[in-house]
């Protein structure tokens, strides 16, 4: 189950506005509500192939033409779907604020899930000019050869296709002005909603809760994208305000696991119910001064990778071990940007043999890689057995009862505008 089932089940309203990556035919997963479909497949065509190591999937995997292509436009396909996401969300708010006084009005939760920002590179030019003179629009560690890669950067640099681009320092500027760009219109995009609960008299009694599902490396170590567990693809912002939160930063490591016990212990729900069902832990203790202990647990099975791979945050350690690979160790207190791997020093042998204990206390990793096989050649039988002949697509339709909006013949008109007016009587 996921979070909006547990919330449901408490007799929350729950609502998806935007991106989720549903796929499969339950595009909903306890969602009572979808505002819009995915911005991406919801079919088995984006599956990577363990039986063919190396392959390299052309019209799905992602190229450096996002970053060859960086630059300005005034709509592009993405832009497009977060313009639509948010104007559905701000329209659900002002629906909800309505039902504010109604006897049947429900607790909710509503998802706003935004594409930006991501690649390709390209910005409205408004947000674009933000960065003209910005002074971070160079790698801090700049490319890195081929050949001294570690043996994961080294797939994804096929994966990429960067063989068939040539990179100039130019476009790598471009790209990251365009990556930060959009991180203001997201900011805008935000404040849209922050705006719609403040006039309609429910940002008091509403928390927020903003997180992210990767980052990108816009170049660092000369990788794009995300896919990797390096910091510029693996940390991402989590932010929590409203009331009962207390205010500050902190610096512990925690995890998107922990989305769904926090979300559920702000809303009252028994942790120890939900406990069989998630390996996250709820961050309200963190945010009361209380100290967490448990490491951040991540794993990655998809493009660019040929075996499943696993990354264990423990305080100021970060390891990262796949059965093809050598193992990488990197300490971020006294290496933030991950130059050094520990792991190839043997002074460091101790070290490596614990972290190694913790993967195999944690995983089963042959058991891990035979259910990723299996999973996928059963989405290489399915797919293109769906494909052929008549084809119903699982791309979420959203539904509209034009009979219902707007004003109708079986419609009071007065109770009809006295309804949807927001605030009333003044």
């Amino acid at each position: 189950p996921t979070f909006a089932h547990h919330l449901r089940a408490a007799g929350y309203y729950t609502c998806l506005s935007g991106k989720m990556h549903f796929v499969g035919p339950d595009q909903l997963h306890g969602f009572e509500e979808r505002l819009t479909t995915d911005i991406y497949p919801a079919d088995f065509g984006w599956t990577p192939d363990y039986r063919k190591p190396g392959e390299r999937i052309d019209w799905w995997y992602h190229n450096l033409g996002s970053v060859t292509g960086a630059g300005v436009a005034e709509i592009t396909n993405q832009m497009e779907y977060d313009d639509e996401v948010v104007f559905l969300a701000t329209q659900k708010l002002y629906q909800l604020s309505r039902e504010q006084d109604d006897a049947s009005h429900r607790p909710w939760c509503l998802t706003v899930s935004l594409s930006h920002p991501h690649d390709p590179y390209v910005a409205r030019k408004q947000y674009w000019d933000l960065y003209e003179h910005c002074q971070a629009l160079n790698p801090e560690t700049g490319f890195i050869a081929h050949d001294e890669q570690d043996a994961h950067s080294r797939r994804l640099y096929h994966a990429s296709d960067y063989p068939s681009f040539e990179i100039t320092p130019e476009q790598v500027r471009r790209s990251r002005q365009g990556y930060f760009a959009n991180i203001s219109y997201v900011d805008d995009k935000l404040g849209e909603i922050l705006d719609v609960l403040e006039r309609t008299r429910m940002a008091d009694d509403t928390i927020i809760l903003f997180c992210s599902d990767h980052g990108d490396m816009l170049g660092e170590r000369g990788l794009w994208f995300k896919m990797s567990f390096f910091e510029g693809s693996a940390r991402v912002p989590l932010m929590i305000a409203g009331k009962g939160v207390h205010a500050g930063l902190i610096e512990t490591p925690v995890s998107n696991l922990d989305v769904a016990p926090t979300l559920c212990d702000l809303a009252g729900i028994d942790i120890a119910a939900i406990a069989p069902w998630t390996d996250g832990q709820s961050l309200l203790p963190l945010t009361k001064g209380i100290e967490r202990t448990a490491p951040v647990l991540m794993e990655y099975a998809a493009e660019g990778s040929n075996a499943p791979l696993v990354a264990i945050r423990d305080g100021r350690y970060k390891f990262v071990h796949c059965e093809l690979d050598p193992p990488q160790l990197f300490d971020l207190e006294a290496d933030p940007l991950e130059r050094d791997n520990l792991a190839d020093d043997a002074a460091n042998a101790g070290l490596v043999a614990a972290f190694m204990d913790k993967v195999q206390a944690r995983w089963d990793m042959a058991g891990f890689d035979a259910a990723v096989r299996e999973n996928q050649a059963r989405r290489w039988v399915v797919y293109p057995a769906l494909r052929n002949g008549a084809y119903y697509p699982w791309d979420f339709q959203p539904l509209q009862k034009a009979s219902e909006r707007y004003m109708r013949n079986h419609m009071n008109l007065d109770n009809l505008e006295e309804s949807k007016r927001y605030p009333r009587g003044e």
